[in-house]
């Protein structure tokens, strides 16, 4: 068996930019999901991207329902109610579809 210093005053080099790194603080770098054997700085480290794995990880997120059932309650969720002595002044409006027209004036 091999015994190593601890190096716990060691330093070394970032392989991307060249900086003076703590020994402990150098990380591997990986590049779609493999080792590409640089050791990085923890503030210069690029880490694998989640949409980099599209394809290779089987996900099941189904957005439907198996049996689904049409909701009743639709139009009574639209509705506009009321009680005595409060009520929805809406439900006493008149609306009309139609046009306006606008003329203007010159001020001189």
């Amino acid at each position: 068996m091999v015994a190593y210093a601890r190096g716990k005053h060691a330093f070394g080099f970032c392989d991307k930019t060249g900086f003076r790194y703590p020994l402990n603080e150098l990380v591997w770098e990986y590049n779609n999901g493999q080792r590409t054997g640089f050791r990085v700085g923890r503030d210069v480290v690029d880490p694998d991207q989640p949409q980099n794995f599209l394809g290779r990880v089987k996900i099941n997120d189904p957005q439907s329902l198996r049996d689904p059932r049409p909701d009743t309650s639709q139009a009574e969720a639209n509705a506009l109610w009321g009680w005595n002595p409060v009520w929805n002044p809406a439900q006493y409006m008149v609306t009309s579809v139609g046009s306006v027209t606008v003329t203007t004036t010159d001020g001189a």
